[in-house]
């Protein structure tokens, strides 16, 4: 189990003997000071991404609303799009 001091709080996290191994190379590797760097910056990259995927959904569900009314339903688009696969 590694303990990491994160802004002078110590947190208890458990990581699966593969994780620990893979934070304790990156700092054998030199290219971290410590587990914490090596933590924070894995949490950054998961901030970003998750940030990037929320903004492309929120443009997505935009563009939805944004665009024109069909003549049919939901209901009667699955029913064709169903339709078409079975006759496929």
């Amino acid at each position: 189990m590694l303990y990491l001091d994160i802004n002078e709080r110590i947190m208890n996290i458990s990581f699966t003997e593969k994780q620990e191994k893979y934070i304790k190379d990156l700092v054998k590797s030199g290219d971290y000071k410590n587990a914490s760097e090596v933590v924070r910056e894995a949490l950054r990259a998961h901030s970003e991404e998750y940030d990037r995927k929320l903004a492309w959904l929120k443009a997505e569900i935009q563009k939805g609303i944004d665009a024109p009314a069909t003549e049919f339903s939901m209901k009667e688009f699955l029913e064709r799009k169903l339709s078409e696969k079975a006759s496929a």
